[in-house]
């Protein structure tokens, strides 16, 4: 599987070094490198990468604002590079999938590429699973229903202990004390009543280890433990707040509108 890459600084030393680690990776393809945010934009749009290493700090259209320009096209995969650190938290906002400092260490470029790597597998399986059920739609619809009800599931393949590594420490959490999973890209900020831990992994892998009948989202970037759910109380622009166990609230957006119903009766 290869890897078609763009790389956008406006320093061409940066672009030099960072294909020179990349060559280490025969799966990367660089087809193209962009000085600027408005070259970059033009050249994502035409090439349609699979991944774009992109510098935060340019003139004009900076990292943030590249984003911004492609809403209206499937953005590829986007790794920020930046001298400075303190962009890391918008960054992990804008689903970057990583953030590189520079000057770009050979052993965190490699973690990077794995991360990009299974991203993209986990894309692509998506993609062939739904090409599967329109042609089975086609050919037998019946079996295809039957497919997209899911069926019964059960319980035994989802996770009741999560190991979590944060702060130098390994944490050995109990899935049922979870209250709160917040996302800010490839990091789960995982809230039980008394701590919070940081968890490397993405929103979507982590649904796939909690139980879909007690972990449900309320926002794009927001799960909820229903059984730690104590209250619901509406707000005036169709939004509500879901009161917990710890009496933390946790605002549920117009768009997951259906989870409240499950506790209306």
């Amino acid at each position: 599987m290869t890897i078609r890459t763009i790389l956008v600084d406006d320093e061409a030393l940066a672009i030099q070094g960072l294909e020179l680690r990349l060559q280490a990776h025969d799966d990367v393809e660089i087809i193209d490198r962009c000085a600027n945010g408005r070259e970059a934009i033009r050249s994502i749009k035409t090439n349609k990468p699979d991944l774009v290493f992109l510098d935060i700090q340019m003139p004009g259209f900076d990292g943030f604002s590249v984003i911004q320009g492609l809403m209206e096209v499937e953005p590829p995969l986007f790794v920020f590079v930046t001298a400075y650190s303190d962009h890391a938290i918008r960054a992990f906002e804008a689903q970057a999938t990583d953030y590189l400092v520079k000057p770009v260490e050979e052993s965190r470029l490699a973690d990077t590429l794995d991360r990009v790597r299974q991203r993209l597998a986990e894309k692509r399986t998506a993609e062939e699973v739904e090409k599967y059920k329109e042609a089975l739609a086609e050919v037998a619809p019946e079996a295809a229903e039957e497919i997209a009800d899911g069926g019964e599931v059960s319980s035994n393949r989802f996770e009741k202990l999560i190991n979590i590594k944060d702060r130098g420490k390994i944490f050995r959490v109990d899935v049922d004390t979870i209250e709160v999973v917040e996302a800010a890209g490839d990091y789960m900020c995982i809230k039980t009543g008394d701590n919070t831990l940081i968890l490397r992994q993405t929103m979507k892998d982590l649904e796939k280890r909690l139980d879909p009948r007690r972990f449900q989202r309320v926002h794009r970037s927001t799960i909820v433990n229903l059984d730690l759910v104590r209250q619901v109380k509406p707000h005036t622009n169709g939004e509500c707040f879901l009161v917990l166990d710890s009496g933390g609230q946790v605002k549920v957006s117009r768009s997951y509108r259906d989870v409240v119903a499950r506790f209306v009766h």
